[in-house]
């Protein structure tokens, strides 16, 4: 979930001028060297300006303007062992290599500035991004969790898929759902829901009572949001979701699905979608019929998972076109930990589509490790 700081231009420009700086230098330092064996009618000084110009797309000003000077001096030594230093040839060509690593240089100025300006506005992003989507905590209550996120745009850290976790009397509310839309265009709808999620999942003792008001604010809130937009109309736009609730105390779990995918349960080596057979609609969508939020309750016992998904994974395609079989790959990794499993999953997913995916893609998955973890303290407790 999290990533690693993003390099300032500058420190970027200095490791990629280090790198490949001997093949820059090395060409330049070799022009007058060959032009020493030619013939006189031979002339390699030209070749001066490829060096340059590759100075000037990947190092920075200072790396880039060194390569100029040691490109001039070649050219001079070029013409000092001909004796042709002071023709106008040699001049002409003096000339116009100054101009160009002129014009080269302005260039990489500009460039860096634009990477500055780029380093901090995806700074300014990546912090924002991380207050809206918090990294899910290892362990929660009963629980322990693993999660993975990968988003449609390359550049950004989320998209149109949303998850969250919230403590709340002694259980782990737990919410993951996918917005209409992709990318970076579904932020603000994903804002809505888990401001909502985060907000009501305090306040209400039941599940029910909860999936009621997150309903309520969503469509409240989505209809403030887009409320006269010409090239949109009411229920628009929309997020299915499943909500969860796994209380400590209990070996069960409690689910409503509002139109999302069936969440997978692990018990042993069988593989069960959790399907809901009246599903309430997707977020948003409520006020369009009335429903009922009753929860689907289910044994969840010590040793069992959860995985629960969006269809940025179940719908990822091969090159064939074919989907990713999730469900087959559960199956076969289904004795794997958490964070295992996700790793595995994750894997696979990129093996499978050969490339960067389609659509947002969320994954999480759930242990209960309630019994098991009391029952190791209480044979740790024996043995010593």
């Amino acid at each position: 979930m999290s990533r690693p700081p993003l390099p300032t231009p500058r420190a970027t420009g200095q490791w990629q001028g280090y790198r490949w700086m001997p093949l820059w230098a090395a060409p330049i330092a070799a022009i007058p060297v060959a032009d020493w064996f030619l013939p006189p009618n031979i002339h390699l000084a030209h070749l001066l300006v490829i060096p340059l110009a590759l100075a000037a797309a990947f190092a920075d000003i200072r790396r880039t303007a060194a390569t100029a000077l040691l490109a001039l001096v070649a050219l001079i030594a070029a013409g000092a062992e001909r004796h042709t230093l002071t023709t106008e040839n040699v001049l002409v060509q003096m000339l116009s290599l100054v101009l160009f690593s002129t014009l080269l240089l302005i260039a990489t100025r500009l460039r860096e500035q634009h990477q500055r300006r780029l380093a901090v506005v995806r700074q300014v992003s990546e912090a924002a991004q991380s207050v809206l989507l918090r990294p899910l905590p290892r362990r929660a209550g009963s629980v322990s969790l693993a999660s993975t996120y990968v988003a449609a745009e390359t550049e950004a850290r989320i998209g149109g898929d949303l998850y969250a976790l919230v403590r709340a009397s002694g259980t782990t509310r737990l919410i993951i759902g996918d917005a209409r839309g992709k990318g970076l265009g579904a932020i603000g709808d994903i804002e809505t829901v888990l401001g909502a999620f985060r907000f009501n999942a305090h306040g209400h003792s039941t599940l029910s009572g909860l999936a009621s008001a997150l309903e309520s604010d969503v469509c409240w809130d989505l209809g403030q949001s887009h409320r006269g937009d010409p090239d949109e109309w009411p229920g628009e736009h929309f997020v299915t979701a499943a909500v969860l609730e796994i209380p400590d105390d209990q070996s069960c779990a409690r689910l409503i699905s509002f139109g999302h995918l069936p969440p997978l349960l692990l018990h042993g080596r069988h593989v069960t979608p959790l399907e809901v057979s009246v599903p309430a609609p997707p977020l948003g969508l409520g006020a369009l019929t009335e429903t009922e939020y009753a929860p689907l309750t289910f044994r969840f016992t010590p040793g069992d998972r959860l995985v629960l998904y969006t269809d940025g994974v179940t719908e990822a395609r091969d090159r064939m076109g074919s989907f990713y079989p999730l469900v087959e790959r559960v199956t076969a990794w289904a004795d794997q930990r958490p964070d295992a499993l996700v790793r595995r999953i994750g894997a696979d997913l990129r093996a499978h589509t050969g490339g960067p995916l389609g659509d947002d893609m969320a994954l999480i998955v759930l242990q209960h490790e309630g019994a098991l973890v009391r029952a190791r303290i209480s044979e740790n407790r024996w043995a010593s």
